[in-house]
């Protein structure tokens, strides 16, 4: 055997050696890529439903948003709806012709009479007043109408002014004008 030989032998066996690592490096490169592949698509997915998860969040959230507001506009609506049948029914009840007037405040003077020493009305009522009440008149108070029956101290004020009748019918059916305005 000569030198040429085992010279061609180390270089075929260098070779197959050469491509039997080539095909090896290969075939493992082959099996990272379709790993990488495999983990992409995975992250992808993942990815893909956690923005569909945001999106569906966010839509929410801005369908909630905007009911709460039209939810909130309405109310504003029906508060001013409400504040102006109020404001109204003040109006009214300051212009009642004399003839209400008068027919208001003699049951509320023949109602509680009794309860006190003094009565005071507003200036528009004062000759009405002192008309239909055996009590001392005391005087001239800012109101829409009624009148104020005080006890003989001073200590006891019965309220029976149109605006706090008023204001107090408004607070008891505020909920059942509001039923009625609005359904």
């Amino acid at each position: 055997m000569g030198l040429e030989t085992v010279v061609k032998d180390i270089m075929d066996a260098a070779n197959a050696e050469v491509s039997r690592i080539k095909a090896q490096t290969d075939a493992e490169v082959l099996e990272i890529i379709e790993e990488a592949k495999d983990e992409s698509k995975r992250i992808m997915g993942e990815s893909l439903a956690k923005a569909e998860d945001d999106i569906k969040r966010m839509k929410q959230q801005e369908i909630s948003s905007a009911n709460l507001e039209v939810k909130r506009t309405l109310l504003n609506a029906r508060k001013g709806t409400l504040e102006e049948v109020y404001d109204r029914s003040f109006e009214i009840i300051s212009s009642l012709p004399e003839s209400k007037d008068k027919e208001l405040l003699n049951i509320i003077i023949m109602n509680n009479e009794s309860k006190g020493k003094r009565i005071y009305s507003n200036a528009k009522s004062e000759k009405l007043v002192r008309e239909l009440s055996s009590l001392e008149y005391a005087g001239n108070i800012n109101c829409a109408g009624g009148v104020v029956i005080e006890n003989e101290d001073g200590t006891i004020r019965l309220d029976y002014t149109y605006d706090v009748i008023l204001k107090g019918v408004n607070e008891q059916f505020l909920k059942q004008t509001s039923d009625i305005l609005f359904g």
